[in-house]
């Protein structure tokens, strides 16, 4: 059991997945604001030997030397790679620091949000069909930049609709391969797709000024990552053309300051934070602590 259990920022927890905190700890405190200064993180994690956060904080190796007692972090959001992370896992192991995240608690709200804008947009509902015309997903040519758990259900979900699914990844998928997907050059896939989703992890960039060449005028680009999956002065080039980009995030656009062109649709909000989500969420943090701990809930 941990001495003290801090959470530095808010995590998004179900009330009952908090109250289990307390088993894991004999202090268990939270915190209900974000600050991005290390020294107030620093000061927030304090002697607690735990630590919990989501994704809107970064704890790096600066807040951490200051804090000599922590031996666990658990990520409250999900750890794909040290380099994505917004925990600098290298230096916290150096130091004997277990980090733990999750994987796959909101793809399913990202889904549901891709094919009700496309959908949106093919139709014209509210608004001029894409094509002039009302038009459905059959037949559309569909690519998937990063064919992880997002964007293979992506991918799934397009396909059911009659899609044909080509994708990028770091190497062919055998389960893809048998669903008929195919594998192509990044380049390749820009030229063809009329519609393609970047589904990558954090501070992943594929789209550069030669890859926008290719991607070319009348195409739909979407990104359900947390962050762009471009380079901003040739993304905002092509966005002058007759083209547009579709982003859940203000973070997976780029910045507020991108919000209002003519070309851009954002939320303006994570479409994986739902209901079910933040369920899935607390289950599997409270499965991390169980394991690492021993104690079970």
């Amino acid at each position: 059991m941990f001495q003290k259990l801090v959470a530095i920022e808010p995590v998004s927890l179900i009330p009952s997945a908090e109250q289990n905190l307390h088993s894991f700890a004999e202090e268990v405190i939270f915190y209900n604001d974000i600050s991005g200064d290390d020294n107030v993180i620093a000061a927030r994690i304090g002697d607690a030997d735990a630590v919990l956060l989501s994704y809107t904080s970064q704890l790096g190796e600066s807040a951490l030397k200051q804090c000599p007692n922590v031996k666990y972090i658990g990520m409250c959001c999900s750890l794909y790679s040290p380099e994505s992370a917004n925990v600098d896992i290298r230096y916290a192991n150096s130091r004997g620091i277990t980090v733990t995240g999750i994987r796959d608690y909101g793809d399913e709200g990202v889904v549901e949000y891709v094919i009700s804008e496309l959908v949106r947009c093919l139709h014209g509902f509210d608004r001029d069909p894409w094509d002039g015309m009302a038009r459905e997903i059959t037949g559309l040519k569909a690519g998937i930049l990063g064919l992880g758990k997002s964007g293979g259900m992506i991918a799934d979900a397009l396909h059911f609709f009659g899609a044909e699914i080509s994708y990028f990844a770091r190497s062919e998928k055998e389960n893809a391969k048998a669903k008929g997907y195919r594998f192509m050059p990044l380049d390749d896939l820009l030229h063809e797709s009329e519609v393609v989703c970047c589904c990558l992890n954090r501070n992943t960039v594929l789209l550069h000024g030669p890859q926008f060449e290719k991607l070319g005028n009348k195409k739909i680009l979407f990104n359900t990552g947390l962050s762009p999956a471009w380079d901003e002065a040739p993304f905002l080039q092509w966005l002058e053309g007759d083209n547009l980009c579709y982003c859940d995030t203000v973070g997976a656009l780029g910045g507020e300051h991108l919000i209002s062109h003519s070309n851009v649709r954002c939320m303006q909000v994570s479409t994986g934070r739902t209901r079910q989500a933040f369920d899935r969420l607390s289950e599997k943090v409270l499965r991390n602590l169980s394991d690492y701990t021993g104690i079970n809930i």
